[in-house]
């Protein structure tokens, strides 16, 4: 008997690992899906292809195995470019940045992983059908896993399913329930396409679902606001290997100034740290001379630099001189990163050795409050946010609510500094832009991007880049730019609409279960 069992065994193993190797190869196409690519349909079709590679028999453990396969290479696949931060320019050994990038994909491949294998238990311990599972049950979980990958140990929300949509017909969707609800909303939609073979009446979702949210892109939730501005954004391009290197700061402190100088307009922004030293280690004078440009020209200006606040405590600030001022203590408006990148912006526990080995200039920041004032620029409010930051839109949407409900100035432009030269000419600079696009979508409110080295841009309240300067060149990109003021759904609600939406199909599988159990009984005694 037991060797009978065993024959019957030996054949599933080719079987799964056939199906683990497919898993993975669609998770690493998956990448296609997001910019520079722009493929937005493969992250359905490749969702759809995992899904129904999933055990009808609600087998957990392949469930999960399989979830994690194409999770791993999703996070492989899409943030391969960490390996350069740790080994081109941190100095890293290759065999350690490559295991560091191979462990944060395991780590973001369980988040795939319980969703398939959590739905797998559920859909045998709640005896649902393949269509409850599928449509329900996945997609819900799906959303949700999402949703915790974006906060637990600060998040990485980086490559989120709803990103790949942002230029596609389920963005209409965005100022409603943000990435996470358009990600739910994939999901569902993959489901859908999972079940066609069996089940052809649930392929209705998937034009149902593009057409309307083709639809909502026609919809204003904001309105203008004031007088459009001028803006000049400047991009350095200066080398990530000389950034720090201290032959080369006097020159980087006299190419901003000249830069900044060269030609007046309402907001001139510089990317992150673009002055890369301490603010009590400048040049004398060289913040007074920017403040005076600012009140001579009429120029609002925003300049990215670490903030001493004392021994050992700096901040990742941008510094803003209003032309109103009559000087520089009272020009002041300061903007300190709120939320910090673990190991790049600070420490957790147990890390320093880690963190030594990248021989990072400035690695344990300070951080900023979470709710902080926008700066104002004539007739618009700017909101800065410094590089990583936009990855987590609630947190710049509860910005914007308690300026539309609370006693602080509404923001109604958004500007992201950044300086992700750290990741050399790889996708992480489009992949970035496209996150900047949905954080527009979210809000209604155009968002200006003055990176280092790209991709610096201007991208409208419709999450359309209006333009760009071309990566890894010198120069400023002038536009004009209108502010937009108001709330979209996503600035009141946030993620909570999304989570109690997935808690809410959950909870709709667990009555169809629930009555399903129920009837079985009563069909069993009339017959």
């Amino acid at each position: 008997m037991q060797a009978f069992e065993g024959a019957l065994l030996r054949p599933a193993r080719p079987v799964l690992v056939a199906k683990l190797l497919i898993a993975l190869a669609a998770g690493v196409c998956n990448v296609f899906a997001y910019a520079p690519f722009g493929l937005w349909p493969l992250q359905i079709l490749l969702l759809a292809v995992l899904l129904r590679l999933l055990p009808a028999a609600g087998s957990v453990r392949q469930a999960a195995l399989l979830g994690m396969a194409y999770g791993w290479g999703w996070a492989a696949a899409g943030v391969h470019w960490l390996y350069i931060s740790m080994h081109h320019y941190g100095g890293m050994p290759a065999w350690m940045a490559a295991l560091a990038v191979a462990l944060l994909a395991i780590w973001l491949g369980l988040f795939a992983a319980l969703s398939t294998g959590l739905g797998a238990w559920l859909r045998r311990r709640w005896n649902l059908s393949a269509v409850a599972t599928l449509l329900l049950v996945i997609p819900a979980l799906w959303a949700l896993g999402e949703w915790l990958r974006s906060w637990i140990f600060t998040g990485f929300p980086w490559i989120s399913s709803g990103y790949a949509h942002g230029n596609g017909p389920l963005a209409g969707f965005a100022p409603l329930a943000g990435v996470y609800g358009i990600g739910w909303l994939a999901a569902l939609a993959a489901g859908a396409l999972a079940l066609l073979p069996t089940h052809r009446r649930p392929a209705l979702l998937l034009p149902i679902l593009l057409l309307g949210g083709w639809a909502l892109q026609a919809v204003s939730w904001t309105d203008k606001h004031g007088e459009p501005v001028t803006v000049r954004l400047l991009q350095g391009n200066v080398p990530q290997e000389m950034k720090f290197d201290p032959d080369r700061i006097a020159s980087t402190l006299a190419d901003y100034e000249f830069m900044i100088r060269q030609k007046p307009a309402d907001l001139i922004a510089t990317p992150e740290t673009a002055i890369p030293l301490l603010s009590t280690r400048l040049p004398e004078n060289y913040l007074e001379r920017l403040s005076a440009f600012a009140r001579q020209s009429g120029s609002h200006i925003i300049v990215g630099l670490p903030m001493s606040d004392g021994p050992g405590r700096y901040a990742n600030s941008v510094l803003g001189l209003a032309p109103g001022a009559q000087s520089l203590q009272n020009a002041d408006y300061r903007y300190d990163k709120h939320h910090l990148v673990p190991f790049g912006e600070f420490i957790p526990p147990g890390f320093r050795w880690f963190v030594d080995m990248m021989h990072m200039p400035l690695g344990d920041f300070t951080r900023g409050a979470p709710l902080q004032p926008p700066f104002q620029v004539k007739d618009q409010w700017v909101l800065p946010n410094i590089c990583y930051e936009d990855l987590f839109g609630e947190e710049i949407a509860d910005q914007l609510a308690a300026g539309y409900f609370g006693d602080i100035p509404q923001a109604t432009v958004l500007l992201n500094v950044s300086n992700i030269a750290w990741f050399g000419d790889s996708i992480a600079l489009p992949q970035h832009l496209q996150i900047s696009q949905m954080r527009a979508l979210e809000t209604g409110r155009p968002m200006l991007r003055a990176t280092n080295t790209g991709a610096t841009a201007v991208i409208n309240h419709r999450g359309r880049v209006t333009a760009q300067l071309p990566p890894f060149t010198n120069g400023a990109l002038e536009a004009t730019v209108q502010g937009y003021a108001g709330v979209t759904p996503y600035i009141v609600l946030g993620n909570g609409l999304v989570v109690a939406l997935a808690l809410l199909a959950l909870a709709i599988a667990r009555f169809l279960s629930w009555k399903k159990a129920r009837n079985q009984p009563e069909m069993g005694k009339n017959r």
